[in-house]
């Protein structure tokens, strides 16, 4: 499979222990998870945010008051792809934790789970959307040696 070219800006907010987020979203693994997502060349910006913000983003955009692990806001999914991927660190590493997955890889199934989510795939609108959404992340994430989330 050839993978598709990404122009990526990896940004992290005032989060609390940065440093444990930090190395678990090197810029070179953040690139690999999303160009292993895309079916088409890509212009995206990936943001780790922290709860306060992730809760103002989610409220002023989809009128959810609670931080939620990751947002997408796309722009345009054709000939290139660009997006916005917003991560709430505290919401995905409590996520990590109770679920007992490292996070490096929660954060690569939410960097899919976002990437899929900027090219249309939609999990909301059906069921036979959803299971296909979920059966595409798995294989995905597969190919990048990440366990099977749902699993």
């Amino acid at each position: 499979m050839a993978l598709k070219h990404l122009s990526l800006s990896l940004q992290f907010g005032d989060v609390p222990y940065v440093a444990r987020h930090r190395a678990a979203l090197p810029r070179h693994w953040v690139a690999r998870c999303l160009r292993h997502a895309l079916a088409t060349p890509a212009e995206l910006t990936v943001r780790i945010v922290n709860e306060d913000e992730g809760r103002t983003l989610n409220h002023s955009y989809r009128r959810k008051d609670y931080a939620t692990n990751v947002l997408t806001f796309d722009y345009q999914q054709s000939p290139v792809v660009m997006a916005d991927l917003v991560l709430c660190a505290t919401v995905v590493a409590k996520e990590a934790k109770e679920q007992g997955k490292s996070l490096k890889a929660h954060y690569a199934h939410l960097l899919v789970h976002g990437a899929l989510h900027a090219q249309g795939w939609d999990h909301e609108t059906s069921l036979k959307d959803a299971k296909a959404m979920e059966a595409y992340e798995v294989q995905i994430l597969a190919g990048l040696s990440i366990a099977n989330p749902y699993a």
